[in-house]
């Protein structure tokens, strides 16, 4: 069976999936968050009287009073539990999967406890004495410590906190103007405090880094103890204090509060459960509310568009395919070297504009600031250095694979294992995270499973990859990167349209969303040192190691075509930058101005995707999301068709003992695209089971700890004459492993991982070369 045989039948499995792609699961109109709630099983008799101690261990509800304690197990029943001496326990505190009891007396409470369900008994795990007795106590789990705020014996206020694996106490500083505390809750290290007084209640954020930072009160009074953390960036409370109690959402991100739809009765004890919270009674009776994602299908016309937009890409391929079937590996690989520079830079714009940039990076600005920007901006800098001195040196080798150039200045063996970590890079670090991002909106989008949506995209690409070879890669990028750029600048039109301008410059400005510097030498933090170090080794030291981009500029058809193609892709890479970053600082304006519409449950990395399904008129929506198609497909055929090109040339006909013909080279490299691209999708049907906060922190975690040791084997063979191939093979070890050790201790952020491994590697393999004779070397090379 040929590969144009196998891609022949994967592109007939990919119209039948699309076709399924097409019903997806049934789901209401609208993009609020709805509330399922129901009564559920009485609580055997409990010892004792009045409201239980509620908490969750392992996700399951535990209620405990008077010594004696039950669970609800999973068959929504619950079952009265063997207990250590519980009965001084008169509080709790929970994060739905760890848990703490306080005890005391009316006095207030003296000491706390982890809890831990065994088999059939609650015990007790790890007690410990407070410092000092607090009255009014709220508690909160961090993710590696215990903390406590309440009043001492005099009224002063006190928060402490104590490492949940033993040690001492440490005192933090108090709440600013006094108070009672109300709840207390943490996401990940950050804790959010509600505190009442004499002016009504107030809610303060904590952080190491800022300390106390006033934030937007409720809309009403808190009750005390109700609040829970849920999804990536929300925290749940009830708010009343008469009969009923209201549920809100409070994001974390945008500072605003919102109503569920919720309300319940005055008297019960809640703790986390599920997606919601289950309240329990003084006379032993349950009842939960649960959030549900709420989605809107895509209409007849958005899939329209989905679909025509595919078929055209797989039509692309095709073209190509007819054009010049098995021809050769020049025509594969680099398009015969007749590639327009302006094309092979919009496709090199294309390759670095993923669905990182078009999902991620808006996610990015939404959750934060533009700090992150700088990237851009240093990248262009970097890239007229490129232009100037980089192209022109490898254009005039007549290069296939980057990494020839590193065996022809030192020796096969630093050629193979610099091409080997590219591989590892480019498939580990960036193919599974591309094409999970477009799957993960589709599926928030119109509840389509999200697997199935990875292997449409992945199939479609793999097919027209395979198929065209770099002329279908190129040219399909040019036209996806116009459907991508329409999409995002019609999405910003929208935003404005529905809240004005200055409600978004308003809001903008309050929060300082659009923040660019950093100047801070905090080095576990984004700072604009970091960003110069890591984009002016990122461009200039590692351009020439970077197969897919290099690969596009090697496609034109001289020395001056391919300088332009730098130049080209620089001049649209900033503007088009900040486009995205204006995506995100626009939908937090939305979302603050319109807490409501977005729900709770969904990760940060979905929220543009979540604007484009529920906000959006239909055929808009299917436009857009053409082009969060063609921002994963344009980095992912670049990608495959790179790697199959590394796989070909750097193993497969260094390895063979007879050189390969032409005609069974390219027929080695249509295999590895389908096989390279397989192994993505794979990637991101893992990636799609994991809990992920930001996957623009992962790729660039992911690139650092792949990508830079090999980098400076560049450096060390252009700017110097003594390194040597074993010098430099030390070097790139060395620093493989200097950075796997900054990355397992979090030594500095992970922005600064492909710095450390690019010096690294120069210091170590330039000072290891003395160790080992010296090499002539190649005129032409060094």
């Amino acid at each position: 069976m040929t590969p144009a045989t196998i891609l022949r039948w994967l592109a007939a499995c990919l119209l039948a999936m699309c076709a399924m792609l097409a019903f997806p699961a049934a789901a209401a109109e609208g993009g609020v968050t709805v509330v399922r709630s129901h009564d559920g099983a009485k609580i055997a008799e409990l010892p004792g009287s009045g409201l239980p101690v509620a908490v969750s261990i392992g996700g399951q509800p535990v209620a405990i009073r008077g010594g004696g304690a039950a669970v609800l197990r999973d068959d929504g029943r619950w079952q009265s539990l063997e207990t250590d001496d519980l009965s001084a326990a008169i509080g709790g505190v929970t994060d739905g999967q760890r848990a703490a009891l306080l005890f005391g007396s009316a006095q207030g409470v003296d000491r706390a406890a982890l809890v831990a369900i065994d088999g059939d008994k609650l015990r007790v795990a790890q007690p410990f004495a407070l410092p000092m007795r607090l009255t009014r106590p709220q508690a909160a789990l961090l993710p590696d410590a215990f903390v406590i705020a309440g009043s001492a014996s005099d009224g002063t206020p006190h928060i402490l906190s104590r490492a949940t694996t033993g040690g001492d106490w440490l005192a933090i500083a108090a709440w600013p103007g006094g108070g009672v505390p109300v709840a207390l809750a943490a996401r990940g290290s950050t804790m959010f405090l509600t505190v009442r007084g004499n002016g009504g209640d107030r809610q303060w954020r904590w952080t190491a880094k800022e300390g106390w930072l006033a934030r937007t009160p409720a809309p009403a009074p808190v009750v005390a103890g109700s609040s829970r953390a849920i999804g990536q960036a929300y925290l749940l409370y009830l708010l009343g204090d008469g009969a009923q109690s209201t549920w809100y959402s409070y994001s974390t991100i945008t500072d605003a509060w919102a109503p569920l739809g919720y309300s319940l009765a005055a008297g019960a004890a809640t703790t986390p459960y599920r997606n919601g919270i289950v309240a329990v009674r003084a006379d032993g009776t349950t009842s939960s509310a649960e959030l549900e994602l709420q989605r809107r299908p895509l209409g007849w016309l958005d899939w329209t568009i989905i679909l025509v937009y595919l078929a055209g890409m797989l039509g692309i391929g095709f073209y190509f395919w007819q054009r010049s079937r098995m021809g050769s590996t020049s025509e594969f690989f680099l398009g015969s070297r007749s590639i327009p520079f302006w094309a092979a830079g919009i496709s090199m714009f294309a390759t670095n504009t993923s669905s990182i940039s078009y999902l991620a990076v808006p996610a990015k600005a939404f959750d934060t600031d533009w700090q992150y920007l700088m990237s851009k901006i240093v990248t262009v800098v970097a890239l007229m250095a490129v232009a100037f001195w980089v192209i022109p040196l490898f254009r005039r080798l007549n290069l296939v694979s980057v990494f020839s150039y590193l065996e022809t200045r030192f020796h096969p063996a630093i050629r193979m294992l610099s091409s080997g970590l590219a591989i590892l890079m480019h498939v580990g670090g960036r193919m599974g995270v591309v094409l999970f991002l477009p799957a993960l909106a589709i599926g928030t989008i119109t509840g389509t499973n999200v697997i199935l949506c990875i292997l449409v995209i992945g199939l479609c690409t793999i097919v027209y990859t395979a198929l065209g070879g770099m002329k279908a890669v190129i040219w399909t990028d040019v036209f996806q990167v116009i459907v991508l750029m329409s999409g995002a600048i019609f999405a910003i039109g929208f935003i404005i349209h529905s809240i004005g301008f200055a409600q978004i410059y308003d809001t903008a400005m309050q929060f300082d969303k659009t923040k660019l510097v950093n100047v801070s030498f905090d080095f576990t933090t984004p700072t604009i040192w970091g960003f110069i170090i890591l984009y002016t080794f990122d461009t200039v030291l590692t351009f020439p190691k970077d197969q897919v981009l290099m690969q596009r500029v090697l496609s034109t058809s001289s020395e001056k075509q391919a300088s332009r193609s730098v130049w080209f892709f620089a001049v649209i890479l900033l503007p088009a930058g900040i486009l995205f970053y204006i995506i995100g600082t626009t939908l937090f304006a939305y979302y603050r101005a319109n807490p409501g519409r977005l729900d709770p449950l969904l990760p940060i990395d979905a929220v543009f995707p979540s604007f484009i399904g529920t906000e959006l008129p239909h055929g808009v929506t299917g436009i857009i999301i053409a082009g969060l198609f063609a921002a994963a497909m344009g980095t992912l055929s670049g990608t495959i068709n790179s790697v199959a090109t590394l796989l070909s040339v750097d193993f497969y006909e260094k390895l063979r003992r007879v050189p390969p013909t032409q005609k069974q080279a390219v027929r080695f490299a249509e295999w590895m695209t389908v096989l390279v691209g397989l192994v993505g999708v794979g990637i991101a049907i893992i990636l799609s089971r994991m809990e992920i906060r930001s996957l623009l922190d992962l790729t660039i975690e992911l690139f650092g700890l792949l990508g830079g040791s090999c980098a400076g084997a560049y450096t060390l063979g252009m700017f110097t004459r003594r390194a040597n191939w074993q010098g430099t093979a030390i070097g790139i070890v060395a620093a493989s492993l200097i950075t796997l050790i900054a990355w397992i201790f979090a030594l500095v952020h992970p922005y600064f991982y492909l710095a450390i491994a690019i010096v690294a590697s120069i210091v170590i393999g330039y000072l290891a070369s003395f160790l080992f004779p010296r090499r002539p070397l190649n005129s032409s090379t060094g």
